[in-house]
């Protein structure tokens, strides 16, 4: 008899509980009327709003914008003494004077796959992929909607990460590079007359520029909110994304297909473009047949490597630098 009033006990405490839970979840499910809500909500954007800028991080997007200034200068410097091939039907590149013959050519509008490539002249663009994004007034301010995507302003992303961090981009006298390649060479004859030590000296200064860009990006996107779609490369700097319906990745849509926003990393606003890289111990030419013998690096990084420039040590591992090298039979 005291076993069954026990588990009577226990089964009206559950039962209980149970009814309890029911009551809480049908009060929290009940309609709410979101157009009472919407002068708090504005209130709250708007003073929240009053916490940006944080002053904290100006320095921080002043360094962003002076490292990519120097950044710039030193990648064109140095592209007029190291030929770079970009791919005419896909986003390949490859530092070198002539391209490799790996078959990894997705074709145009990715319709041809592992195909070899078709070598062209690059260029700037070609190394430092250009993210652009809307230009806003202010951070939270209305939704850039789909009618009004050509009232607004094309930026580049970082600089429109660092004008809403409250720096002016724009601002030449305060912003210049403190280093200048006119004080190294004026033009390209030179640029082609530098010694093997001032040739370093610009590609490590550019590549130190690169790794202090991209550690000011990340840390800029701890505070502020960008956001990248998961289907294309758009970036939006801001809480929330535009709705101008450019993305169209699926079949199905047209080319008004709304974006879908995630948030953004550092490789979505400075993309590193990783390419194949040629080692010492490789052909002069790499092969398809080989390929898992070779390594990669990101653009930037092999284009100094090339010359004269040790590259930083977490980049080994992906370039292979002390891996075997292809058998001698297929090399060209």
């Amino acid at each position: 008899m005291a076993v069954m009033a026990l588990r009577k006990r226990s089964w009206q405490h559950v039962l209980g509980n149970f009814s309890g839970f029911v009551t809480h979840a049908n009060f929290h499910s009940s309609k709410v009327d979101l157009r009472k809500l919407r002068p708090m909500i504005l209130k709250r954007i708007e003073s929240r709003a009053k916490d940006y800028p944080v002053r904290r991080m100006v320095p921080v997007a002043q360094e962003v914008l002076e490292a990519r200034a120097i950044f710039f200068q030193g990648v064109s410097a140095l592209l007029r003494l190291f030929p770079i091939m970009a791919c005419k039907f896909c986003p390949e590149v490859y530092i070198g004077e002539k391209g490799h013959l790996i078959q990894t050519c997705c074709g145009y509008k990715r319709r041809a796959k592992n195909r070899v490539h078709e070598w062209i002249s690059g260029g700037l663009n070609d190394i430092l992929v250009p993210v652009e994004a809307f230009h806003l007034q202010g951070m939270f301010q209305d939704v850039i909607k789909h009618d009004q995507r050509f009232d607004f302003d094309r930026v580049p992303a970082v600089l429109e990460l660092c004008w809403q961090a409250g720096v002016d981009p724009y601002d030449e006298k305060k912003y210049s590079s403190s280093w200048n390649l006119e004080n190294v060479s004026a033009g390209s004859e030179g640029v082609n007359s530098l010694s093997p030590h001032e040739l370093t000296l610009i590609a490590n200064t550019t590549l130190k520029a690169w790794e202090t860009l991209r550690t000011g990006v990340q840390k800029l996107l701890l505070v502020y909110p960008v956001k990248v779609c998961k289907h294309c490369s758009e970036v939006h700097v801001g809480p929330s994304g535009h709705k101008a319906r450019l993305c169209g990745v699926f079949k199905y849509e047209s080319w008004r297909g709304a974006h879908f926003w995630k948030k953004a990393e550092v490789d979505d606003l400075v993309p590193p473009k990783i390419v194949w890289r040629r080692r010492p111990q490789d052909p002069l030419v790499l092969v398809d047949a080989h390929r898992n013998f070779y390594g990669h690096a990101p653009a930037v990084v092999d284009l100094c490597t090339q010359a004269g420039v040790i590259a930083p040590a977490k980049y080994h591992c992906m370039m292979k630098v002390q891996g075997l090298p292809a058998p001698a039979q297929f090399n060209v």
